[in-house]
């Protein structure tokens, strides 16, 4: 699968593409004060909310087709491209039949295939451009597989948008940035443009700042963020939208930074310091595989005894000292938990696969 680069996308963004608006589209009014200030701020697409998914029925639903005809005329007295978030082939049809220039479908949708290949059902045979926000729940294959459906409807132009996971723990942030993912959807697909949503990530507009530099450290390819004349009175996620000014301030703090340097000492330095994390991951390797040597001689020792390879007691006390030690090394805890959970689960595989065979001692 082959997806176009960000500098080859029918609408001409160029990195970073700076994506700004309202979370929903309100009023005429909000619209001409929150897109009145972007000229000169470098923003190349406004988002705005038109029909909402919201969790409860009460709260506020988007002004659907209405909000399209108004959204449209704002934006074309600034001579600004918008998007808009489809969650059905309804959607795409009036989206399409309003002119918006870029579509996006959002992480409730992308968590249903179903949902997803209705709209790519509907986009068949369209020339536009749409960026897939990763689905509700930490799940890559999701992801891609909804990226493809888009793909296979004809779709050339696409982007992926990383808005943050749901998580059952509490934490800093209203959505899991979990990193990790999106790292390993560019890996797998180097040219397909990937924007960053600070503001779902963040859902407090004190962190955006924080999420928005890690994406550019990152070098993600652009940022979507939440913009709104009077973000306290929002009738959709207040916490998390910036004033327009705020936003300059954001747009104007933030370091881009280059992926490479044309200088030999930089490269020579760097180079060399590889070179030795290179030897290291090998001297790990060994020293994990020397340690999976020993999980199978233990679970030969607990199959001819009849013990359970699970030993709960065992796992809590590495997992309590290996914390301990790890913080000794400037090592974070969640690392340490997350290392060992993965080397944990692989010695219980090791054993399970002695407990199966007939080897003994």
């Amino acid at each position: 699968m082959i997806f176009n680069s960000l500098n080859q996308w029918q609408m001409g963004f160029t990195k970073p593409v700076i994506i700004a608006g309202p979370c929903g589209v309100e009023s005429e009014v909000q619209l001409h004060q929150t897109l009145s200030n972007f000229k000169g701020m470098g923003v190349q697409l406004v988002r705005g909310g038109i029909w909402k998914p919201r969790s409860r029925p009460g709260s506020f639903q988007g002004l659907g087709v209405e909000g399209l005809r108004i959204f449209k005329k704002v934006a074309n007295h600034y001579n600004l491209p918008i998007t808009v978030e489809v969650a059905s082939g309804e959607h795409v049809s009036e989206a399409l039949k309003h002119q918006v220039n870029v579509l996006w479908i959002g992480a409730r949708t992308t968590v249903n295939p179903f949902a997803v290949q209705e709209i790519a059902e509907a986009l068949q045979g369209e020339d536009i451009p749409v960026m897939v926000k990763n689905p509700v729940n930490p799940d890559l294959e999701l992801w891609v597989g909804a990226i493809e459906r888009i793909y296979q409807a004809g779709i050339q132009n696409i982007a992926a948008v990383h808005r943050g996971f749901s998580a059952y723990e509490r934490s800093k942030y209203r959505n899991q940035p979990n990193w990790q993912i999106p790292i390993e959807l560019k890996r797998r697909f180097p040219t397909l443009p990937l924007i960053n949503d600070p503001s779902h990530i963040a859902g407090r507009r004190n962190l955006i700042a924080e999420v928005a530099q890690t994406a550019f450290d990152l070098d993600f390819d652009g940022l979507m963020v939440e913009v709104h004349p009077q973000p306290d009175q929002a009738l959709s996620d207040a916490k998390q939208q910036l004033t327009p000014s705020d936003f300059g301030l954001l747009l104007n703090s933030l370091v881009v930074k280059q992926t490479q340097l044309d200088d030999v000492i930089f490269n020579t330095l760097l180079d060399e310091l590889r070179n030795r994390i290179d030897q290291i991951d090998e001297t790990i390797l060994e020293l994990i595989s020397k340690r999976m040597e020993l999980a199978r001689q233990i679970g030969i020792y607990k199959k001819e005894n009849g013990i359970t390879i699970l030993q709960v007691e065992r796992w809590n006390k590495i997992l309590a000292t290996r914390i301990k030690s790890g913080a000794l090394k400037e090592l974070s805890e969640s690392f340490i938990i997350e290392s060992y959970k993965l080397i944990h689960d692989e010695s219980i595989r090791q054993q399970s696969n002695v407990a199966l065979s007939s080897k003994t001692i």
